[in-house]
């Protein structure tokens, strides 16, 4: 940059010369021709050419003059410049051994004056900045020393906590990999519990020990039908929302006692066993559990159990009594024909005695899967008929009349157990007779349906008809229909149970329509393969 300077500061100055010179030479030029000008004009042509030459010669002269001046001039100013700009260049390589010596009382002097000091200067900095830098070299190598034996204590201080860190990191991670085991086995067994819970056949609910619903599982909300509701958080007092803990709350009490195996009428078709268990941590009270196991069943069978007991102690009762009353009878002296009825009083007692007997043996056998034993190609036709031909006496006493309606095609033959088929027909075929009323008609036929592959049996009657709230418990054990047993005292209330599932062990179907006070009609399928 000094060298572009000091060169811009000699050109503007002689710049400014020369142009100062050729003003001068412009200035006096002009004023010679205006004097000139004026004498050709007057007459003095010749005087005039000459005075032109005269002055022309004078101007190449002056004009001469300047340049050689000017050259002068600019080889003065700019050799010392020169000289300047080669110490520069001597400087910026690093060396400071320059001295310009310029004689001039001009700037350009004053300017090679300032760059000999500030040689100087430099010369004297640069001595102070070498002994700067051997002291700062001296303190650098001790400091480095420190600095290396420093680093050698924190390198070893570093290694010994990398190995203690790393040990730490080891043991960490051991235990984090303990931790996470704990958590998932937890987990395992929380979710196990949870399957458990949510699987388990009996409703649990689970109290906090304030008495706040913290847990309740489906079957518990399948019983009080609340799949829906949101009722986790509440508490047990407030249950009583929903009406069928009303019943639950008067049990336990609103504060929630123990309790065991105390039943609960929770639906018509639903009866519950209650029991309340407090959870004990260190014998402080963290929670409560109740149970509600379904006994439904249970008392259904309970129910049956007596009723069973009851019907056959009836129906053997009865008999037996006839028994009893017709061997007193036969004590006493009586006539040949009336100890003929007596007998057959008697005879018909005993068989309706060994009737009830094998109905309870049959229902043992289908209940122990053990009742079908030789099937056989049989024509259904030909069975039919012998068993109507079999009922046709019942049927006359009772004024009814069989109508039996064959099909018009032969139909394929079934493989069935002939034994029990028969039974089937003759126990819907006495039911027909039984609850039909007098100069009624019961009507029977035998079809082959090709849709369902099968024969097809249908018993119409004309009689008093099942009940309509009675119909889901048709083919239920010792069930007899309300309406039914006012008309036909005797009957044990099996012989539909048996038939039921004498037709299904045949792979059979059952069905029947029926309408109060207007018969009912059976069905059942036996299929040909």
């Amino acid at each position: 940059m000094l060298e572009e300077d000091c060169l811009l500061i000699s050109m503007k100055k002689y710049s400014l010369y020369i142009f100062t010179f050729l003003l001068i030479f412009i200035a006096i030029s002009i004023t010679l021709l205006l004097v000139v000008i004026p004498l050709g004009t007057v007459g003095f042509p010749i005087f005039y050419f000459e005075v032109s030459q005269v002055i022309l010669t004078i101007l190449a002269i002056v004009l001469l003059i300047i340049l050689i001046v000017i050259f002068i001039i600019l080889y003065e100013s700019i050799n010392p410049l020169r000289k300047i700009i080669l110490a520069c260049r001597e400087v910026r390589k690093g060396n400071l051994d320059v001295d310009v010596e310029i004689k001039q009382g001009n700037e350009v002097g004053n300017l090679a004056e300032t760059f000999n000091k500030m040689i100087k200067d430099l010369k004297k900095n640069r001595k102070e900045l070498s002994k700067s830098k051997n002291i700062l070299e001296v303190k650098i190598e001790d400091k480095t020393k420190e600095l290396k034996e420093l680093t050698k204590s924190l390198d070893l201080k570093v290694g010994k906590r990398t190995i203690e860190l790393e040990n730490s990191r080891k043991s960490l991670l051991n235990i984090l990999e303990d931790v996470k085991e704990a958590k998932e086995k937890e987990k395992e067994e929380k979710n196990k519990t949870l399957a458990i819970i949510t699987n388990f056949t009996d409703g649990l609910l689970v109290f906090d020990n304030k008495n706040n619903l913290i847990l309740i599982n489906p079957q518990a909300r399948q019983f009080f039908e609340i799949e829906n509701e949101n009722i986790i958080g509440k508490s047990f007092s407030k249950l009583s929302e929903f009406p069928i803990f009303e019943d639950l709350i008067k049990i336990t009490g609103e504060k929630m006692k123990e309790a065991f195996k105390k039943e609960f009428q929770a639906k018509e078709k639903l009866v519950l066993e209650v029991s309340v268990v407090f959870i004990k941590k260190e014998k402080e009270k963290i929670g409560s559990l109740m149970i509600l196991h379904d006994i439904t069943r249970e008392k259904i069978i309970e129910k049956l159990k007596t009723e069973f007991v009851s019907i056959s102690a009836h129906q053997l009762r009865t008999p037996l009594s006839a028994i009893k009353w017709s061997l007193s009878l036969l004590k006493e002296e009586t006539s040949k024909k009336e100890r003929e009825d007596l007998l057959n009083k008697i005879y018909s007692s005993n068989e309706r005695m060994i009737r009830l007997i094998n109905d309870l043996l049959n229902v043992t056998r289908i209940e122990e899967g053990r009742y079908i034993h030789k099937l056989e190609s049989k024509d259904m036709v030909e069975l039919v008929e012998k068993m109507i031909r079999f009922k046709i006496e019942q049927a006359e006493r009772k004024r009814v009349k069989l109508k039996f309606k064959k099909p018009k095609e032969k139909i394929p033959e079934v493989k069935i157990d002939e034994e029990k088929i028969s039974l089937c027909l003759q126990n819907l075929i006495e039911n027909a007779i039984h609850y039909s009323f007098c100069d009624e008609e019961v009507t029977i036929s035998v079809k082959y349906d090709k849709k369902r592959k099968a024969i097809l049996f249908s018993i119409k009657d004309t009689g008093a008809g099942i009940l309509k709230n009675q119909k889901e418990r048709i083919f239920t054990k010792f069930f007899r229909g309300e309406n039914v047993v006012k008309m036909e005292t005797e009957g044990t209330g099996l012989g539909l149970f048996i038939t039921k599932n004498i037709i299904e062990s045949h792979r059979g179907e059952i069905w029947f329509e029926s309408e109060e006070k207007k018969g009912s009609t059976f069905y059942f399928t036996l299929p040909i393969n």
